[in-house]
Order: C-alpha cells, then sequence, then structure tokens
C-alpha cells in the first residue's frame, strides 16, 4: 500500500481537524457529533487495515473533519484559534511521543486491552473510554506542554466528559502519526495548501 500520497495526506489531516472540532464541542457543550466520535475513536484501536481511509471506517466517518479543515482552508468558516492550537500541539505532541519508546510500549498494551473490552461492550462504552482517557492521561498527557483544553468547567469537570476528551486527544495523536507515516510534514501545510484543498473537494465528493 502507498501510504505517501497526498490524498492520505489529507485524510490523516482531517483526522486531526475532526478531533480538534470534537474536542471543543464536548467542552464547551457537554456533547459532541457521535459518528465523528466513533469514527475517530475507532482510528485508535485500527491496528491494521487496508488503506488509511479504512483506519476511520470509511470516508463518511470523517466528514467533520473534512468540511471543517475545507472550510479553514478556503476561508468560508471563520477561523477557530482554539481548535488550531489543540490541532497544533497534537502534532507537536505525537513527534514527541515518538522518541519514546517506553511510552509507545504501554500504549500498545493499552490498546490491546481497549480492543478486547470494545468487543465487549461497545466501541463508546464508558469502561472503554475509562481506559483510553487513562491510558492519555498517564502517558501523553505527562509530555509538555500539556494540552489545556477550555470551556464549560460544567462539563469539563465531569468524569464521562474527561474521559471522551482524552480518548479523541488521543485519537488525535493517531492522526498525527499517521500524517507524518504518509509523509505529511509543516511545509507541505504551508506550501500545498491549494492541492489538499482540491483534494478535500474531491473527498468530500466522494461521500
Amino acid at each position: 500500500m502507498e501510504l505517501n500520497t497526498l490524498t492520505n495526506q489529507t485524510i490523516a489531516l482531517a483526522g486531526i481537524a475532526q478531533v480538534a472540532v470534537l474536542v471543543q464541542q464536548l467542552a464547551t457543550t457537554g456533547t459532541a457529533d457521535e459518528q465523528a466520535m466513533e469514527a475517530s475513536i475507532g482510528s485508535i484501536l485500527k491496528i491494521d487495515s487496508d488503506g488509511v481511509a479504512d483506519i476511520y471506517g470509511g470516508l463518511a466517518g470523517l466528514k467533520l473533519g473534512l468540511e471543517q479543515l475545507d472550510g479553514q482552508i478556503t476561508g468560508d468558516k471563520a477561523p477557530n484559534p482554539e481548535q488550531a492550537r489543540y490541532a497544533a500541539a497534537i502534532v507537536f505532541l505525537e513527534r514527541k511521543l515518538s522518541d519514546r519508546k517506553d511510552m509507545l510500549s504501554t500504549i500498545q498494551t493499552g490498546i490491546v486491552k481497549a480492543q478486547a473490552q470494545t468487543e465487549q461492550f461497545g466501541l463508546l462504552h464508558g469502561n472503554v473510554l475509562a481506559n483510553l482517557g487513562s491510558l492519555y492521561q498517564s502517558t501523553i498527557s505527562t509530555l509538555q506542554p500539556r494540552i489545556m483544553v477550555n470551556g464549560e468547567q460544567s462539563y469539563l469537570g465531569r468524569p464521562d466528559i474527561a474521559n471522551k476528551v482524552r480518548a479523541l486527544l488521543l485519537a488525535g495523536v493517531r492522526s498525527a502519526l499517521l500524517w507524518r507515516q504518509c509523509g505529511g510534514s509543516r511545509w507541505k501545510f504551508i506550501f500545498y495548501r491549494k492541492k489538499i484543498q482540491a483534494e478535500l473537494q474531491y473527498l468530500l465528493k466522494r461521500i
């Protein structure tokens, strides 16, 4: 499977954008797009797949991220500084994580446990989210700078929402890893904006 293609890079970028939207939705409203959340969190557990889109259960699962990214690049959507901050922090932390073999090993073990739990309870069950949330908290959350999520304390203070947010941030790091594996880089995002935009339009038409 050829990983290093603009299509795959764009899909992985949309994965990061989608997590940033979902985290903000949860932090400010207490709820988030269920289908998008299932696709994002499901991507953590997909170790082997037939293609990059398959990691998210198909392109339809990334609709929210693709639309958000498209709106940001075309300027149709007002810039969202919080989402941009989450996305940038996720990409930065993934680079730091890549140097920590011990941490990667811990995450791998936790993901295998979550896969077994998912078979028993279902993907968005509280037990699965609690496991993924604590996995994020004990590993990536200890790296600096930590991602500070802004929102309503009445939501962020709830353990169930805190677990969802942490599980999503773990999913964001998964997408950032994918972006790098597919040959993505900061320079690519800056210089290939027009090509990425065209790719987004093409992918959205395929949903």
